[in-house]
């Protein structure tokens, strides 16, 4: 039974995708469950791209121990310096560089030859392989490359110090037959192919990400990438659940498995799609929730007498459990900290007594507390709680059918002072919003809104999301609470402040 190495780039390609903006504590928290889910490499993000990325590398790389922390580079000098700088604190740094191969990129991105190609991947790998003991190196667009030239690159920059290479689907255009014989191919006509491992990355633009990644183990691949939920640019990429799931049901045919704690699943992929913003298909396969639903009386039958007549996989497999209330408001301070910790949430102790008193008032007014509950106001607290600028004190709204909505808000400012405001709109949230644009500093434009409950039942929690645009710079922000208004007003203030903070953090950098 061959073990397939897991890379996750959910905190690089995934979090490309549009409208996602971690900050450095979401990054953190979900590095931190990526090494509980026990993948072999976290991609962490690209450091040269900006003092934040470097930052939250450097921070993951010198936090994360049972993994091995990885970050992009181009085939550039300087990107390769940032990278080490960023990952020489890491239990085992591991540099991904990468360059475009194809004849389209050759062609209208690099304007290169194929001689000048080879020449520039070959410096940059020689030049790495004097800082980072492992190396991966991938090419761009492989599935729209040459076999020919593929090989011949593959093979010098083995030569120049590769130890891992990366075959990537960059555009998700091949098929499973194609791209599993790439792999054939390379390990038949690249001589050095045995010194080093073959990872495959696959994008889903056409719907076969999970099947190509696949075939390129059937082919020889040792190593898949990927992301949780499938998260990433365009379409997305392979979904390392599912892949994860795949191989450990039909292992008597692939006869590989990963080294995935599969009863992490559940948990990282709420996890992701809570700070993300990315709500997870009631269809997704091993993830979303009807994924173990059977409606049809047949299949209801079925089960009833022998589950694997129509359940192949099981709920608790990938970490399913029932939500039922653990947790209500004759709850002691020891029950909620013993909580937090089985559902792997980790809080400072000096923080515990302020989150326990959130806890005690939501319990308070709400029948049943939920795991997903508690999962929720911790995060929305925790994250949440040094990006402060703009705070909500009071919101006041009416509304009716025969009459304008009109919304009354008071904040406390950047200087902790008080703030206060009415507008109208043709909705209560248009005259909420409005109300708050009048409270920033600075012309605000809402991108997106979007509105999802936390659990079920009419006293439900409700998450908004937001995208918007302050001080020309794109921001998504989340709110939680009871109330929708609430939440959305939290909303609408959490991307604006994520960006303030951002540019004070960028100040202080430059001050120093």
């Amino acid at each position: 039974m061959r073990t397939i190495k897991i890379f996750d780039t959910t905190l690089r390609d995934g979090e490309q995708s549009a409208g996602v903006n971690l900050n450095f504590s979401e990054k953190l928290e979900i590095a931190k469950q990526l090494e509980r889910l026990n993948v072999d490499i976290i991609e962490a993000g690209f450091p040269a791209a900006s003092k934040g990325d470097f930052a939250s590398v450097e921070q993951i790389a010198n936090t994360i121990r049972s993994a091995s922390v990885t970050g992009l580079a181009r085939a550039v000098k300087s990107d390769i310096d940032a990278a080490w700088e960023s990952l020489k604190g890491g239990a085992e740094p591991r540099l991904h560089t990468f360059l475009a191969t194809s004849p389209i990129h050759r062609k209208y991105k690099l304007k290169k030859s194929k001689e000048e190609v080879i020449a520039t991947a070959v410096e940059a790998v020689e030049y790495a392989s004097k800082m980072f003991p492992i190396i991966q190196w991938s090419a761009e667009d492989a599935s729209r490359t040459e076999l020919p030239f593929l090989a011949e690159i593959i093979e010098k920059v083995i030569k120049a110090g590769a130890t891992i290479i990366n075959i990537p689907d960059t555009v998700g255009y091949g098929t499973p037959a194609e791209y599993g014989r790439i792999f054939s191919y390379l390990r038949e006509h690249v001589p050095s192919i045995n010194k080093v491992h073959l990872s495959a990355h696959c994008h889903d633009d056409l719907g076969m990400a999970i099947a190509n990644s696949l075939a390129a183990v059937e082919n020889g691949a040792t190593q898949v990438e990927g992301t949780i939920n499938g998260i990433g640019e365009r379409a997305g990429n392979a979904a390392l659940e599912e892949f994860a799931v795949a191989l450990h049901i039909r292992k008597d045919f692939y006869g590989a498995s990963t080294a995935m704690n599969l009863q992490e699943i559940s948990r990282t992929s709420s996890l992701v799609s809570k700070l993300t913003g990315m709500t997870v298909p009631a269809n997704k396969a091993v993830v979303g929730k009807n994924a173990f639903a059977h409606e049809s009386g047949i299949h209801q039958d079925g089960v009833l007498k022998n589950k694997s007549t129509y359940e192949i996989i099981s709920p608790e497999l990938v970490g399913f459990h029932s939500n039922a209330m653990v947790l209500g408001k004759h709850s002691g301070k020891h029950a909620f900290k013993n909580r937090l910790q089985e559902l792997g949430l980790t809080v400072p102790d000096e923080e515990i007594p302020a989150l326990f008193t959130i806890f005690k008032d939501l319990a308070d007014r709400k029948k049943e507390m939920t795991d997903d509950d508690l999962a929720a106001i911790v995060l929305e607290e925790k994250l949440s709680k040094d990006q402060r600028f703009y705070e909500l004190m009071q919101i006041q709204v009416q509304y009716g059918t025969n009459q304008i909505p009109t919304a009354t808000v008071t904040l406390s400012g950047k200087q902790n002072e008080m703030l206060q405001e009415a507008a109208t709109g043709a909705g209560s949230i248009e005259a909420l919003y409005n109300t708050l644009e009048k409270c920033i500093t600075g012309e605000v434009h809402l991108l997106d809104y979007r509105i999802q409950s936390v659990g079920a039942g009419r006293d439900a929690l409700a998450q908004v999301y937001v995208s918007l645009q302050y001080e020309g710079q794109e921001s998504s922000g989340r709110g939680l609470a009871q109330d929708v208004l609430e939440a959305s007003a939290k909303a609408y203030l959490n991307a604006v402040n994520r960006v303030i903070y951002l540019n004070e953090s960028k100040t202080a950098v430059l001050n120093v």
